[in-house]
């Protein structure tokens, strides 16, 4: 049996939002060193703060400064960090209720092992050396020297929320590092395209081809094996003209990114149309694979001459 592939794969990108009055004091806060809750219509401070109450939706304003110390309510351990956690050793992950807070904040305590980490115990802030205004300027928690002393119950005074130069939007950058395997199905049709031929599946109940394969029918929801050739020539089907250019992405503007039908498949996959003028691609074109010296995929599909496709031979894979 073939060797099913696998391969590490990261999907990354950069989420830029705006803040809102309350976001904006609070990250603004962490940068000088404040930490600022919101009360609620009931009265209670959350940290961190939130622009609507959670139970009445009322919107909130009313801002205030808890303290910097706090109680560990839960915590897990980590012994292996991760790129991008805010400790490269192995800390815990902990919820901490600051002082004047009534809800908890997670981040990470910075501890030598799990035997000198447990619930109720009593932490402080450790901060970043250079601060920005984003969650990190909180580098950590670390054990506070009042260990065992709970703060008084007192109320956290009120806070306008005013800084000069206010932080008023942020940039996070999403990842996600995973390792991920096609499966039986696309690995045949990956291995099949390396030398130049697309293998699809068919369903043995409805019969219809699927490319790439899916490993079981969409539509009978039933197994599929039986693994057949397809095209390499195919019929666009529908297309679109790209206008805008995609990083590390070295294709001159515009170009044609096409449906196209292979002889012999019940699905249309996608690919790029070159060798043609992108304002005289159209529905039903007849199209063909290029292959570049040593690729695995092909390129992109040219036209083949052929005369077009009548529209009822591939109305049904538009």
């Amino acid at each position: 049996m073939t060797e099913v592939l696998k391969a590490p794969l990261v999907v990354e990108f950069p989420f830029t939002r705006s803040l809102g009055p309350v976001q904006s004091a609070f990250l603004t806060g962490l940068r000088e060193r404040t930490v600022l809750g919101v009360k609620t219509t009931d009265g209670k401070v959350m940290v961190p703060p939130v622009e609507y109450d959670p139970v009445t939706a009322d919107e909130l304003r009313d801002l205030v400064e808890v303290e910097s110390t706090g109680t560990v309510t839960t915590w897990a351990w980590n012994p292996e960090p991760r790129r991008g956690q805010p400790l490269a050793t192995p800390f815990a992950w902990v919820l901490v209720r600051l002082d004047g807070a009534d809800t908890a904040l997670l981040h990470a305590l910075d501890a030598p092992g799990p035997d000198t980490v447990h619930t109720g115990m009593r932490v402080r802030v450790r901060w970043a050396a250079e601060r920005t205004g984003a969650i990190t300027d909180i580098a950590c928690f670390e054990t506070s020297d009042a260990e065992g002393a709970e703060a008084a119950d007192a109320e956290p005074p009120a806070h306008d929320g005013q800084f000069g130069d206010a932080v008023t939007g942020i940039v996070a950058r999403a990842r996600l590092d995973y390792v991920y395997s096609p499966g039986r199905a696309q690995t045949a049709y990956i291995n099949a395209l390396a030398d130049r031929r697309t293998v699809g599946e068919r369903c043995p109940s409805c019969h219809k081809v699927y490319v790439p394969p899916r490993g079981a029918c969409p539509t009978c929801g039933v197994a599929t094996t039986d693994r057949v050739e397809v095209g390499p020539a195919g019929t666009v089907t529908t297309f679109c003209i790209v206008n805008v250019k995609a990083k590390n992405l070295d294709i001159e503007l515009p170009y044609v990114y096409a449906h196209i039908a292979l002889d012999g498949a019940d699905l249309a996959l996608h690919g790029r149309i070159a060798g043609i003028p992108y304002d005289q691609v159209r529905m039903g074109l007849r199209v063909e694979p290029v292959w570049t010296e040593g690729g695995r995929y092909p390129d992109h599909y040219r036209p083949t001459g052929e005369p077009d496709a009548d529209y009822d031979t591939y109305k049904e894979l538009v």
